[in-house]
């Protein structure tokens, strides 16, 4: 079953003397967070208005209700930001990295051959890059619709046509 809320980010450190702090964002972009009113502590169980937001580099500089010195911001470093995945709807054939984990990864023409377990996916400029783990070695496969076939994180499985040599014997 798919979480209701996401992992989004975590709190690193505090930014000013007024309660602000730096979110490490682990969304597309520190755009995404900063354009959100709601956020959420503990898996989605606590609620938490964002009062306001910028972006600083690569990381988001928010301002959540009831935080309002650095000493309550302080208390906030290292916890995790949730957002609620139906403030998402993807497209088609979309899916968030989190029900990618896990996956296990078979032969698109023969289910009977694993591949092995999607571990980690890294995004690239051009196409992301699939992590599969199987023993202890992993392959890193491209993720482009020539080698992924389908993908159905209800069922736990992705079916691929590896390129010729990703999986062959050392």
């Amino acid at each position: 079953m798919k979480k209701p809320y996401l992992e989004a980010g975590r709190i690193v450190s505090v930014t000013g003397l007024k309660g602000e702090v730096r979110v490490d964002p682990w969304t597309d972009s520190p755009e995404v967070l900063v354009g959100l009113k709601t956020l959420y502590f503990e898996e989605g169980a606590r609620p938490v208005r964002v009062e306001r937001a910028r972006v600083q580099k690569n990381v988001a500089v928010l301002k959540l209700e009831g935080t309002d010195d650095v000493d309550a911001a302080n208390g906030l470093r290292g916890k995790l930001l949730y957002v609620r995945r139906e403030d998402f709807p993807l497209e088609e054939g979309s899916y968030f990295i989190q029900d990618l984990i896990g996956l296990r990864v078979v032969d698109a023409d023969d289910p009977s051959i694993e591949y092995g377990i999607l571990k980690e996916v890294s995004p690239t400029g051009a196409n992301d890059v699939y992590h599969i783990v199987q023993e202890g070695k992993t392959v890193l496969i491209p993720a482009i619709r020539q080698v992924i076939v389908e993908t159905d994180p209800d069922q736990g499985i992705m079916r691929i046509r590896p390129l010729e040599g990703l999986f062959d014997a050392d």
